[in-house]
């Protein structure tokens, strides 16, 4: 029944009705996507063993620190780890090329959706004028026929309608998504700068900053000095 209804509604929204429907098709696969990514990655983070690493890194302990980073499926902690294993060629460098990666991953399809927003509702008003345009037709003919009359007026409010719902669909995930990337951005930027930080202080104080991959015979612990103030973390506790 629910199906009939649907049906007739698409047909008397004209041939303005088949981009919308491959709108809204790709509105519900591309939230679907984002949604479930975004559940994905939560369960992902890893905030305890991020403390350690930290600790580890304010102790002069880099092999501990790069071992807890090792496979880790954090994106910040993938990031550190890619940072530490690059040292000797550009910390900095290596840390901006990981964070890059995290980013791109977590804004994927964030383009796809802010077009939809805006497409949806233009092809909502391009049905809207091509409905008008068919009832204004009718009127100038010879004979005014009723049905032709409200046929215009319903394909014009129809399609009206579909494309503003895609369009609301579409931008409260949008900016929710949007919201989510900006705090993953702003967490690697303050890892990041935690990490150059304690590398650097480390290096002043003339401990070898050499970070070996994890089963690494030639791997040992290094010296204990005294901890390094670093810049507090979004999910320090008060």
């Amino acid at each position: 029944m629910l199906a009939n209804i649907l049906a007739d509604y698409f047909e008397k929204g004209g041939p303005v009705m088949w981009p919308i429907l491959l709108t809204a098709l790709v509105a519900v696969a591309v939230v679907g996507e984002r949604t479930f990514w975004w559940w994905r990655e939560s369960l992902r983070r890893d905030p305890a063993t991020l403390e350690k690493l930290f600790a580890a890194l304010e102790n002069g302990d880099f092999p501990e620190a790069a071992r807890l980073a090792n496979n880790s499926p954090d994106p910040i902690l993938r990031m550190v780890y890619h940072g530490l294993n690059h040292y000797h060629s550009s910390l900095q460098g290596a840390l901006q090329v990981a964070a890059g990666v995290e980013l791109q991953r977590a804004g994927r399809f964030l383009v796809v959706m802010d077009t939809l927003v805006t497409l949806a509702p233009l092809l909502g008003l391009l049905g809207t004028v091509s409905g008008l345009f068919k009832t204004f037709l009718s009127i100038g003919g010879e004979e005014l026929a009723i049905k032709s009359v409200t046929g215009g007026v319903g394909e014009a409010l129809i399609a009206t309608m579909c494309g503003l719902a895609i369009a609301i669909f579409s931008l409260v995930p949008f900016n929710l998504f949007s919201r989510k990337t900006a705090q993953l951005e702003f967490e690697l930027e303050a890892a990041a700068t935690n990490v150059e930080i304690m590398v650097t202080a480390a290096k002043q104080r003339g401990i070898e900053t050499q970070v070996l991959r994890p089963g690494n015979p030639d791997s040992g612990p290094a010296p204990s000095p005294p901890a390094v103030p670093r810049t507090p973390f979004p999910t320090d506790k008060p």
